[in-house]
């Protein structure tokens, strides 16, 4: 659940925190006191997008912050996903969210301690939270909406299948496209195929391999100076190991150590220290020898090759060759040559590789088909049992004798999309299938049954939606459930009603209710004021908790507009009497 929310610097909302609780929260105010702007404030909390017309121009940027406290699957997913990206739950295991929004419209997000992505922001309010307002009561009456609904309420397994399909969807897309583009560009594919072997015959014909291009000239380098190196090598073993051509009266440096050595052991019983130093000319001594060794060694293989010096010119000029055509260096033509193979399999459209592509087109056809199917099935056992369970919350939500059915049709063929045959019926296929799903309603006995959008007015709409969401509730979903003004339109013994639904829903869920009716505030467990006070220079709003006396004034003022009337508080504390009698049911 959200405990708490801070708004900052948003609209006409200078500083205010709203204490939230479990169960149900209801927001009220006179029109334009700011209640729009706590649902903005959750909106950015949870990753919405940033209108920069609605900061505050004083003090030029507007702070959302909330404090997060999730249980269960939802809370060990959350958690895990917010330690991944670097930030921290509370000890308590509580999580704070927070987002900054600029007047030049930057944005900034913050998620356990650490700084987000605003997309982190978005993830969290996808497991914690659902908003409900008039703009997804309109979303509702897209059929694409309608399916995604279907597909909600019809369970993981329909879920699991609804994936396989839209596996299988993508592949046999991918085939199909690859299969028209090979023979509708063959010839340009022919021409990029021919001009690629000629490349990769010339570089095979070479064979670079990696980093021969920096050895041969290493090697170069050696042979073109061959005489000063050898010069160079002898007459340094000659000074640290004596040879033959050395003069007899010039000591070299291993005789000159040894000599040293030799001399200061003599006197090491005398005076240690000197013991220690002879050890360490030993160890010079013995890296003499390694070094002449060494010396000795580079000299045996130090030749003056005219014909290797050749030979390594005319290799090193066939690798520019290449390099001046295909890359910088040789490794970078041996990576040409890699891509330009993977390349050449791309554009092969030999009658082989096509048939063999139209084969693979037609198994994944026939697999998407049963998918289909399959997804078609599960939707219409899915479809009666939504309508039922819609249609048993509208009785409850004064609208006993209305009736929701979910249609689902084929989706006719010939439209954008390719067709297939499902079902032994031409339609038109998406990754979500063949399908087309309509709600509808049946408001009373002998009505004919239309689409919402014709069907339903704007108090029976919202009424739907609630008891939509009231059976998606019954099926898990996030824990907080916001709904802003759902209930507009809507009066009388239906908004008793709606009331006492959002009250139901707070039993398993946190309810947030933005609501001009006190039929339905009367159901809340802490009811919060949004009041507007325009005594300064700007005007402003702030948040407060009412209970016992202020909320019946409160109700007064929502049901007569006169907040001091003694019968209209008469009228709003039986309202709350009879709620809070409903609540221990």
């Amino acid at each position: 659940m959200l405990e708490e929310l801070r708004i900052t610097g948003l609209g006409v909302i200078d500083d205010t925190t709203l204490p939230l609780t479990g169960g149900m929260n209801v927001i009220t105010g006179e029109t334009g006191a700011g209640k729009t702007m706590v649902v903005t404030g959750l909106g950015l909390l949870f990753g919405g997008r940033a209108d920069a017309g609605r900061v505050r121009a004083q003090p030029g940027r507007a702070v959302v912050e909330g404090r997060l406290r999730l249980t269960g699957r939802v809370a060990d997913a959350v958690h895990a996903r917010i330690t991944e990206a670097g930030g921290e739950p509370d000890e308590d295991g509580s999580v704070l969210l927070s987002r900054t929004v600029t007047v030049e419209g930057r944005s900034r997000a913050h998620v356990g301690g650490r700084s987000m992505p605003v997309s982190m922001l978005g993830e969290v309010g996808e497991q914690a939270v659902a908003v409900h307002g008039q703009s997804d009561q309109l979303r509702l009456l897209r059929p694409a909406e309608q399916r995604a609904a279907l597909d909600r309420f019809a369970g993981p397994a329909h879920e699991k299948l609804l994936d396989a399909l839209r596996e299988a969807y993508t592949g046999w897309r991918r085939v199909v496209d690859d299969l028209a583009d090979r023979r509708r560009n063959a010839r340009e594919r022919s021409q990029e195929a021919d001009l690629l072997r000629l490349g990769l015959d010339e570089i095979t014909r070479v064979d670079p391999q990696p980093g021969e291009d920096d050895e041969l000239k290493t090697e170069a380098q050696r042979l073109e100076h061959a005489e000063g190196l050898r010069t160079a090598a002898q007459i340094a073993q000659q000074c640290v190991a004596g040879g033959a051509e050395a003069a007899e009266e010039t000591p070299d440096a291993a005789v000159l150590l040894g000599t040293a050595r030799r001399t200061l052991e003599a006197q090491a019983g005398t005076d240690p220290a000197l013991g220690e130093l002879a050890s360490r000319l030993e160890e010079a001594a013995t890296l003499v020898t390694d070094v002449s060794a060494e010396l000795s060694a580079y000299l045996a293989t130090l030749d003056a090759d005219p014909a290797r010096l050749q030979h390594v010119y005319e290799r090193r000029a066939a690798l520019r060759a290449l390099t001046r055509k295909y890359a910088d260096d040789v490794d970078g033509v041996i990576a040409w040559a890699d891509r330009a193979r993977i390349r050449l399999s791309d554009l092969d459209s030999s009658d082989d590789l096509l048939d063999e592509l139209d084969r693979e087109g037609q198994r994944l056809a026939v697999e998407v088909a049963d998918l289909a199917g399959r997804v078609s099935a599960s939707r219409q056992e899915a479809a009666v049992r939504f309508a039922d369970q819609v249609t048993v919350e509208l009785a409850g939500l004064a609208m006993p004798h209305a009736r929701i059915e979910v249609a689902v049709l084929p989706r006719p063929a010939g439209r954008a999309e390719p067709t297939l045959s499902v079902n032994g019926v031409e339609v038109g296929v998406t990754p979500d299938g063949g399908d087309e799903v309509e709600l509808r309603l049946l408001a009373h006995p002998g009505a004919p049954s239309l689409p919402l959008q014709r069907g339903a007015s704007g108090g029976e709409l919202s009424r739907v939606m609630l008891a939509i969401e009231v059976v998606f509730a019954g099926s898990g979903g996030p824990p907080t459930l916001v709904f802003d003004e759902v209930d507009a339109g809507v009066g009388g013994q239906a908004a008793v009603e709606i009331g006492r639904r959002l009250a139901r829903l707070a039993r398993s869920h946190q309810v947030l209710v933005v609501t001009h009716l006190p039929q339905v505030a009367a159901f809340a467990d802490r009811h919060l004021v949004v009041a507007k006070d325009t005594g300064g220079a700007v005007t402003t709003s702030g948040v407060r908790v009412v209970e016992d006396t202020e909320r019946a004034r409160e109700l007064a003022r929502m049901l007569a507009g006169l907040p001091d009337s003694d019968l209209g508080i008469a009228h709003a504390e039986e309202l709350l009497a009879v709620a809070a009698k409903e609540r221990r049911l």
